[in-house]
């Protein structure tokens, strides 16, 4: 018997279970669920007053002998995306390391556009060949012949740079001339200092052929022993050999063995790879330029070695040659200063013949 009616709401008893108490279930306790959850007709009754009078039936309303628990702040609930959705992995961009260009791999595409180049050469030459065009007949006289040489040489150049100019860009997501840091501006702004250090490597090969003199006979005296040929010469060698030598040597291979050697000292000593600079190109170590510079002369000077007759000493000229431009090349990062160094140089070794030959007039002052 309880002192509270029976329809007046109150807290709902909670009962211990009959394992905690020592004593079996009863329907007592078995009805109190169904007690709690089942509608009650005061909860009709309390709707009705207090739509009536809304301050009675709140002061009516029993209060709580606990107290609620207090509601969780919203910011400190995790939304939603708190934990990664299955498979998140598999949906995020893959991790890549900064790519340095340009390495091994581009310079073996510039070599195989150069191998499709001598093959469009081939084949132009030999049409031209069978069907007489521009007076073109294959004779063993065509294998010295300067003009023909010539020619060949800088259609070969031209092809293989407009298939460069195609292709690279649509592999370093930039610009032939960007990836190779030709940075023109640098060459105008260091100008005279750049034609100075052309002017000093002429003054070595004053002194080398002072203290080691080549062939008197070299096949490049025999090819430029005529005016016309002296000035085919001149005009090919202050403009298209300097280009394409230069993108080829220092644009080409000296950074590839400059970021092979980088490659692969970061492995043997298990670091990261050294970050790029703000253009995105690869930042070398000492060590690895100064490597990638002494092999990239050796190549540099066996190019032109058989002009000089095989001789020892236009061989280590021609190598101490391209260690300054490659120097050049590396400080200034520009392709351009490096080209118009070795175009001022070339320059400056044709004047000279021009002036003491007279205006390739008389050879036989040489």
């Amino acid at each position: 018997m309880t002192n509270f009616p029976e329809d007046e709401a109150r807290e709902p008893a909670i009962l211990p279970s009959g394992d905690s108490a020592g004593l079996g279930a009863t329907p007592a306790f078995d009805a109190a669920p169904e007690q709690t959850t089942a509608p009650s007709p005061h909860d009709a009754n309390l709707d009705a007053n207090f739509e009536a009078d809304p301050a009675a039936t709140a002061e009516s309303i029993p209060a709580f002998s606990y107290i609620p628990p207090a509601s969780i702040p919203p910011s400190t609930i995790p939304p939603p995306y708190a934990e990664p959705p299955l498979f998140y992995s598999y949906t995020q961009p893959p991790v890549r390391r900064p790519v340095r260009i340009p390495h091994f791999g581009h310079l073996l595409l510039l070599s195989l556009l150069i191998l499709v180049a001598f093959s469009i050469l081939v084949i132009a030459l030999a049409l031209a060949s069978h069907f007489h065009l521009f007076g073109l007949q294959f004779s063993p006289k065509s294998a010295t012949d300067l003009g023909f040489n010539l020619a060949s040489e800088a259609i070969l150049y031209l092809v293989t740079f407009g298939l460069s100019l195609w292709v690279f860009p649509m592999v370093w997501n930039e610009s032939l001339f960007a990836g190779l840091e030709w940075r023109g501006a640098v060459a105008r702004t260091w100008f005279w200092l750049l034609v100075f250090t052309a002017l000093a490597c002429f003054g070595l090969a004053i002194l080398d052929q002072v203290l080691m003199p080549g062939p008197s006979n070299a096949p490049i005296e025999k090819m430029i022993s005529s005016p016309g040929a002296a000035w085919l010469m001149f005009a090919f060698g202050v403009t298209m050999a300097p280009f394409f030598e230069e993108m080829f040597f220092r644009g080409f291979l000296l950074p590839s063995l400059c970021t092979a050697c980088d490659w692969i000292a970061e492995k043997m000593q298990d670091t990261l790879p050294r970050p790029l600079d703000a253009n995105g190109h690869p930042q070398w170590s000492l060590p690895a330029m100064v490597a990638g510079a002494v092999l990239t002369s050796i190549p540099f000077a066996g190019l032109h070695v058989e002009q000089q007759g095989h001789s020892l000493g236009p061989f280590l000229l021609l190598i101490v040659i391209s260690l300054i431009l490659c120097t050049v090349r590396l400080f200034t990062r520009s392709l351009a200063a490096s080209t118009l160094v070795h175009a001022s140089y070339n320059f400056f070794i044709f004047s000279v013949e021009l002036i003491a030959t007279g205006g390739f007039r008389h050879f036989d002052k040489l």
